[in-house]
């Protein structure tokens, strides 16, 4: 199945600001009825039969985050305006996506990347960008989606609430 990241409205079924009821039964829709996983936790995150893992964060009863992590085995494609997310090399990924939006390295964890204006971050546990072989740091092994506000610290998410 192919999943399009559509930042900030979120990723097939599941839409930012949906309530979690609404979203915990989009996110049940995305559940393979073949093949449940053990690790599957209603409400919170499914696993799909090829690994992909597709989580839901919900704060005052509001979706405001979506992660996918990256699967096993092929079959599910996640992607951004046409690029492969688990696919396509960590470095290339941020090279091409830089081509549509401004991206950079966390500050706090320079293996992961942000793109502020689209609120989607890209994580991996570090980098290994010249090593194919070393699958957890040459390619990313997650995305994540979430609500204006998200990434805010407490002093932004003051101002945002002040004009808001």
């Amino acid at each position: 199945m192919d999943f399009d990241l559509t930042p900030p409205y979120g990723v097939g079924p599941l839409r930012i600001g949906m309530d979690r009821q609404a979203a915990g039964a989009a996110l049940d829709s995305l559940r393979d009825p073949s093949t449940v996983s053990e690790s599957d936790r209603p409400g919170q995150h499914v696993f799909r039969p090829g690994g992909l893992m597709i989580g839901i964060h919900c704060t005052r009863d509001m979706l405001e985050a979506i992660e996918l992590g990256r699967p096993s085995f092929p079959g599910d494609r996640v992607a951004f305006r046409d690029l492969d997310v688990f696919a396509t090399p960590a470095r290339e990924l941020v090279r091409r996506m830089g081509e549509y939006t401004a991206i950079e390295a966390d500050p706090d964890d320079p293996a992961s990347f942000v793109a502020f204006d689209l609120l989607l971050s890209l994580w991996r546990p570090f980098a290994a960008d010249d090593e194919p072989e070393e699958e957890q740091g040459y390619y990313f092994s997650s995305v994540l989606l979430a609500r204006p506000g998200y990434y805010d610290t407490p002093a932004q998410a003051a101002e945002r609430l002040r004009q808001g």
